[in-house]
């Protein structure tokens, strides 16, 4: 399939129009509705209602330039008709938010707009704040800048522990707190969750790696860390 580049000040609407015709060109073009939101992320949905495509894109993207907002087009619309995106297409748009100012551009909409709900760092049976002074002082001679701490509002089975750096947030699973968890195990998720303070995402080129070299490397260093991968493999009860 050859693929149009976007056409100098071809309208929003007229690039999912050409698009969907270039996916789609047995069928009729829908009318199409797109407009930007006020979103926390890079939130982007496209739907088809009676005959409409709606499209809602975050305001991040709406000073993108007219090629990745083809590359988004083919994007939500293969994922409308459910198909795989176009490589060229789906590279396109990664290389975009790997860009250094578009992802500071979304840390800053991050802080400004989003909230991080958090409960107590001091927990029924554990608590975080003592632990990570502890965990800071043994591990990182103290050098890691104290983030707000705190229990996450949902027990999650998945998600034991997160490291949010717009809000510079980590949350444990409160699913973590109770009597019958080893220390151990606690421990050795709030030191994962500091570790990505220590050793940030890495991007390079459309690549985007969480866990580094170094940091997996340095995760090996905390003492029960064979004991404690081993309680989680088992999954929690």
């Amino acid at each position: 399939m050859a693929y149009q580049s976007a056409i100098l000040f071809e309208s929003i609407e007229e690039i999912y129009g050409r698009v969907f015709k270039d996916l789609r060109p047995t069928l009729a073009a829908p009318g199409i509705q797109v407009r930007y939101y006020r979103f926390t992320n890079l939130t982007s949905n496209i739907r088809l209602v009676q005959g409409q495509l709606l499209v809602k894109i975050s305001d991040l993207l709406e000073d993108a330039p007219a090629h990745i907002q083809e590359s988004l087009a083919y994007i939500l619309l293969s994922k409308l008709f459910r198909q795989r995106p176009p490589k060229q297409m789906m590279d396109s748009y990664r290389l975009y938010l790997s860009r250094q100012d578009v992802r500071d551009r979304l840390i800053e909409v991050r802080q400004e707009r989003g909230k991080k709900l958090l409960a107590p760092a001091g927990g029924n049976h554990f608590d975080l704040d003592s632990m990570f002074e502890a965990i800071n002082r043994e591990y990182f001679d103290s050098s890691i800048v104290k983030p707000k701490l705190g229990w996450s509002m949902q027990q999650s089975r998945t998600i034991l522990g997160h490291y949010d750096a717009s809000h510079h947030a980590i949350a444990i699973s409160r699913r973590l707190d109770r009597a019958e968890i080893p220390v151990f195990v606690v421990e050795y998720v709030l030191y994962h969750e500091m570790l990505h303070i220590k050793h940030p995402v890495e991007h390079k080129g459309t690549s985007r790696r969480i866990h580094t070299r170094s940091f997996q490397q340095e995760e090996k260093l905390f003492v029960k860390y064979q004991e404690a991968k081993a309680y989680l493999k088992k999954g929690l009860r």
